[in-house]
């Protein structure tokens, strides 16, 4: 289900942990597993549950609840959009706004060619920086004007 590569990462997050707590290991496993597979299937949530040892809905409970993870397939480009209060306050609307009209597509919604998913996001912990962006869950993009998110979109559409 996996790759070798991505249960070696797996058993070092296990690793982390005491040996009757693999499941404590789940978070950094899902991460692992939607890295390599770009969104997290329910097969895939309970081949994690099943490798750490818990019950599939434990792992499915964490896997919804946390907006880093996808439970349906998104775009090469995952773009995530701080919209908390501060960062609202701070031009985070109107680059949701700006990204919207840009890529075509709502919150939630993937582009027709499917290279970008656009996400509204919480809070990132860059409330200074605001307006904050996230591509795909790695990478922190801040103060985004609309001429540095138009250099984005045409650097990641290359």
């Amino acid at each position: 289900m996996l790759s070798a590569e991505s249960l070696q990462l797996i058993d070092r997050e296990v690793a982390k942990y005491p040996a009757d707590q693999k499941q404590s290991a789940v978070m950094g496993a899902l991460r692992i597993a939607q890295t390599e597979k770009r969104w997290l299937a329910p097969e895939t949530i309970e081949f994690v549950a099943s490798y750490l040892g818990m019950p599939a809905m434990a792992a499915y409970e964490v896997a919804s609840f946390y907006n880093m993870y996808d439970l349906k397939p998104v775009g090469a480009h995952k773009i995530t959009v701080c919209t908390n209060l501060p960062c609202a306050l701070s031009g985070g609307v109107e680059a949701a706004e700006y990204l919207q009209e840009k890529l075509g597509v709502g919150f939630n919604e993937t582009t027709a060619d499917g290279k970008f998913t656009l996400k509204e996001g919480e809070c990132m912990g860059a409330c200074g920086d605001a307006p904050v962006l996230l591509h795909n869950n790695h990478k922190m993009c801040c103060r985004m004007t609309r001429e540095q998110i138009d250099s984005m979109i045409e650097e990641l559409s290359k």
